[in-house]
C-alpha cells in the first residue's frame, strides 16, 4: 500500500508509510536454501562494477527451462529459480553479486568413498559458469555430506577431498553436530573446496543455513581484502607526503622561503591527500564492514574446538587480522596526514594574516602621514590665496581712490588703501572660512546619506 492509498476497510491503522513493507521484507529478503543431504552447493561470487541487470536478466535466461524468465523479476535482491535436477539462487548485492546452485551430488558419493568430477556432474553446462557477467572474486565447491563426526575415520576421509595438508576444522553447534573442514587453496579450475559432515537426519533448514553461513563468511573475509591492495598502494604516496610535509614544516621554521611560497606548496599537498583520501575512504571503510561481517558469521558457526586441528576461525583471524590492521593503520595514518597537513596550513595562514595586518598598518600609517603633509600644504596654499585675493581686491580699491583722487576728491589714494586693507584681510579671510564650513558640512551630510 502507498501513502496516499485508501485503507482497507477492516484496517485499524492509518495510512503505511511509503517505505514500510519494503522494510518489513528486508527480514525475509535472504531466507536460507532448504538442502537435502547429500547436496552440491556451487557457489560463485562476481563483482559487478558496470553490469547492469539487464545483463544478468538474459544470462539467468539461459538456464533450462528460464527461457520466459520475466525482467521484473530481477527488480528485487533475491530470486530463487527451480531448475529440472536443482536450484539456482541470484542475489545481487551494493558490489557483487552471487550465483548458488544446489543439486544432488553424483550417485554413490559418500564420505569414505573416493572424491568424484563434481563439475562432470553439475546440471548447468561449463560455458554458462564462464560467461556469468562481472569478475569473479569467490568460487566455491561446497560438499555436504552425511557421516558421524564423533568417530576416529571421519576426520583421515574428510581430508582425502583436499590435497593440502594444511586445514582447518572446526565442529559446529553448541553440541557439535556438524563439522566443516576446508583449506582455502585455490585449485586449477579456479575453486576453493569445502566440505561439510553432518549426521543423518539432519534437517533441510539446518543444512541450509551451515551453506549459506560458510559461504558468507568466505565473502566478506574475501571483499573486506580488498581493501589490502589499496592501502598498500597509497603507503608510497603517503610517505613522500609525509617527507615533503617535514620539508615544508623546517622550512617554515628556518624561514628559507617566502610565506606565499610555502602557502602554495601545502595547499598542493592537501589537495593530493584529499584525492587520496577520496580514492580510498569508501574501500577503507567497506573493509572494516566486512570485517565484522565474516566476524559475525564465524560466530554465528558456534565452533568448537577440535583436538590437535585449528578451528576455521583460528586460521582466518591468524591471516586475516594482520590486513585488516594494516588498512586500518593506512587510514589512521592517512587522516592523521591530512590533519598535520590542515595544522601547519593554520600556523602559515596565521603568519600570513599578521605580515599582511602589519603591512596594512604601515600603508595605513604612510597615508596619515601624506595626509598631515597635506593639510599642511593646503593652509599654506590657503594663506597665500587669502594674501594673493587681498593683494587684489586691495590693488581694486587703490585704483578706485585714485579715480576719486584724480576726478577732485578730497582723499589720498595710498593712505585710503592702507587704511581699507586689515578690513579687506579680515573680509577675505573669513569668506575662505565660510566656505570650507559649508563644504565640510556637506561631505558629512553625504557620508551619513544610505
Amino acid at each position: 500500500m502507498t501513502a496516499d492509498a485508501t485503507p482497507h476497510p477492516a484496517r485499524w491503522l492509518p495510512v503505511d508509510d511509503p517505505h514500510r513493507l519494503r522494510l518489513h521484507g528486508e527480514a525475509h529478503a535472504r531466507p536460507s536454501a532448504h538442502i537435502r543431504m547429500p547436496a552440491l552447493v556451487l557457489y560463485v561470487a562476481v563483482r559487478h562494477d558496470g553490469v547492469e541487470r539487464a545483463a544478468q536478466w538474459q544470462h539467468l535466461r539461459r538456464l533450462p527451462g528460464q527461457q520466459d524468465l520475466p525482467a521484473e523479476a530481477l527488480d528485487g535482491q533475491f530470486l530463487r529459480l527451480r531448475l529440472p535436477d536443482g536450484t539456482l539462487k541470484w542475489e545481487r548485492h551494493t558490489e557483487f553479486t552471487r550465483y548458488s546452485l544446489v543439486q544432488a551430488l553424483p550417485a554413490g558419493t559418500q564420505l569414505h568413498s573416493e572424491p568424484p568430477a563434481l563439475q562432470e556432474s553439475l546440471i548447468v553446462g561449463r560455458d554458462w559458469i564462464r560467461d556469468i557477467p562481472g569478475q569473479v572474486l569467490v568460487a566455491v565447491e561446497l560438499v555436504m555430506l552425511h557421516g558421524d563426526i564423533h568417530s576416529e575415520s571421519w576426520l583421515p576421509a574428510a581430508r582425502r577431498w583436499f590435497s593440502s595438508r594444511t586445514v582447518a576444522v572446526s565442529r559446529m553447534g553448541r553440541d557439535g553436530h556438524s563439522a566443516a573442514i576446508t583449506d582455502f587453496v585455490l585449485r586449477d579450475d579456479g575453486f576453493e573446496r569445502m566440505l561439510v559432515v553432518a549426521p543423518e537426519g539432519t534437517t533441510e533448514t539446518r543444512a541450509g543455513r551451515i551453506s549459506q553461513r560458510l559461504l558468507e563468511m568466505e565473502t566478506y573475509r574475501l571483499m573486506a581484502l580488498l581493501g589490502l591492495p589499496a592501502a598498500k598502494a597509497l603507503q608510497p604516496e603517503i610517505a613522500a607526503a609525509e617527507q615533503q610535509l617535514s620539508a615544508l614544516t623546517a622550512r617554515f621554521e628556518a624561514r628559507e622561503a617566502s610565506d606565499q611560497s610555502l602557502l602554495d606548496e601545502l595547499v598542493q599537498l592537501a589537495a593530493r591527500l584529499e584525492r587520496a583520501t577520496a580514492g580510498g575512504a569508501f574501500r577503507f571503510d567497506a573493509t572494516r564492514a566486512y570485517d565484522t561481517l565474516m566476524v559475525q558469521r564465524l560466530a554465528e558457526l558456534r565452533e568448537n574446538y577440535l583436538p590437535g586441528q585449528q578451528t576455521l576461525g583460528e586460521f582466518l583471524q591468524r591471516r586475516q587480522a594482520p590486513a585488516v590492521a594494516t588498512v586500518a593503520a593506512t587510514a589512521e595514518r592517512l587522516a592523521s596526514l591530512a590533519t598535520r597537513v590542515e595544522r601547519a596550513s593554520g600556523l602559515l595562514r596565521t603568519r600570513v594574516d599578521i605580515a599582511t595586518e602589519v603591512q596594512n598598518q604601515q600603508l595605513l600609517a604612510k597615508l596619515a602621514q601624506g595626509q598631515a603633509l597635506q593639510l599642511r600644504l593646503q593652509a599654506t596654499v590657503e594663506g597665500l590665496s587669502i594674501a594673493a585675493i587681498t593683494y587684489y581686491v586691495v590693488s581694486l580699491l587703490l585704483y578706485g581712490a585714485k579715480a576719486a583722487q584724480a576726478a577732485g576728491a578730497p582723499i589720498n589714494a595710498e593712505v585710503a588703501a592702507g587704511a581699507l586693507l586689515p578690513l579687506v584681510v579680515f573680509g577675505v579671510w573669513r569668506s575662505t572660512r565660510g566656505i570650507q564650513q559649508r563644504l565640510a558640512r556637506r561631505g558629512v551630510a553625504d557620508a551619513d546619506a544610505p
